[in-house]
């Protein structure tokens, strides 16, 4: 290539280059300032739990009103979600995550320092973590020691060499202990650590809950730190992975959110846990140990720059009735106050108090 043709192909690099930024820039003013935007459809990451709901409101959105272009919705698991929401503002970032636990301190800093400073945080109902098998399964009957026991790298300060559940407990048959579950990605994951294992942990080394007040990581390692010699296998952010596993493994067990045991009833049988079993009334209750609340988190700067966007959290609030649609999908309603308290928030668009996160 000549020198002339190199110059008029590097400013023509340049200029193109100029133009991209320039294209950001007036998308991230248009979110920052409330404007039209430039994105034609809402975009949601997050959470597999709550990726069916979130599916079902978007469908609902788009049957409501002919013309509107589908969201683009995308399961990365909760922890993986919260990275692309807090990575800035604007069209080329995510307006809403789905996430299957509270939004972390941590979490909250780095929105911030990217510039996501108005967050608007809605519960959207419950969930409960389920253990399930395949009807032709063991017929398993667990208790938080017994994960622990079995599940927990260190469960007793050493590595742990446990084979069979009926190595964690005598009561329990001496079949291969061989579980399916979330990656470390997924809020899952993380609630099943808090619910489960940390509760575990506690029961038989009560000495740890004061080091948890004392040295959060210290007690991670002790309590909630997961095997890794393939007792434990993560089976992805793909729930229905886990429910197909199952299938051709029947002495095996997974953790998935409730939903998934409920849409698969046919196939799968819920795993009690402290003698509980995982339904729709008793995590409704709170009876169940692995009950947990969903969220919604939406950027406040998007909601009048995206199309759609509002009306979206408002059919959202409309379909989380006992009986309504999303319970056909398998949410559990929260109690009314909950529920009431959080429409409010979609109605107003009233922000997280940082104060709160953990």
């Amino acid at each position: 290539m000549n020198r002339k043709h190199a110059n008029v192909s590097t400013v023509a690099s340049l200029l193109g280059a100029v133009a991209a930024i320039g294209m950001l820039a007036g998308c991230q003013d248009q979110a920052n300032g409330g404007g039209a935007g430039s994105r034609d459809h809402i975009t949601v990451v997050g959470s597999s739990t709550v990726f069916p709901f979130t599916t079902m409101v978007a469908e609902r959105l788009v049957n409501n009103r002919p013309g509107t272009k589908a969201p683009a919705i995308e399961s990365t698991g909760t922890g993986g979600g919260m990275k692309l929401f807090c990575a800035g503002v604007g069209a080329a970032h995510p307006d809403i995550e789905d996430a299957s636990r509270r939004m972390k301190a941590s979490e909250y800093r780095t929105c911030v320092a990217n510039g996501v400073t108005k967050i608007i945080e809605v519960q959207i109902g419950l969930d409960g973590i389920a253990f399930a098998e395949a009807k032709n399964g063991p017929k398993l009957q667990l208790t938080a020691v017994d994960l622990y026991k079995a599940l927990a790298a260190q469960p007793n300060g050493q590595p742990n060499t446990a084979k069979t559940w009926k190595d964690v407990n005598p009561a329990l048959p001496a079949i291969q202990i061989q579980v399916y579950g979330p990656p470390s990605t997924s809020g899952t994951r993380d609630a099943f650590a808090e619910l489960i294992l940390a509760r575990g942990c506690e029961a038989i080394r009560p000495q740890m809950a004061a080091l948890k007040e004392k040295d959060a990581p210290a007690f991670a390692k002790a309590c909630t730190a997961i095997r890794e010699d393939g007792a434990y296998v993560d089976a992805g952010e793909n729930d229905n992975l886990i429910v197909q596993k199952l299938q051709s493994n029947p002495n095996a067990i997974g953790i998935f959110g409730y939903s998934y045991l409920e849409q698969n009833n046919d196939k799968l049988t819920g795993v009690p846990l402290n003698g509980v079993a995982p339904t729709y009334e008793t995590i409704a209750r709170g009876a169940y140990p692995g009950s947990r609340p969903l969220y919604l988190y939406v950027k406040a700067a998007h909601l009048s720059a995206i199309k759609g966007l509002r009306e979206f959290l408002d059919l959202y609030a409309a379909s989380w009735e006992p009986g309504g649609p999303l319970a056909a999908k398998g949410l559990i309603a929260a109690p009314e106050d909950v529920r009431k308290r959080n429409a409010q928030v979609v109605k107003t668009g009233a922000l997280v108090d940082p104060s709160q996160l953990l």
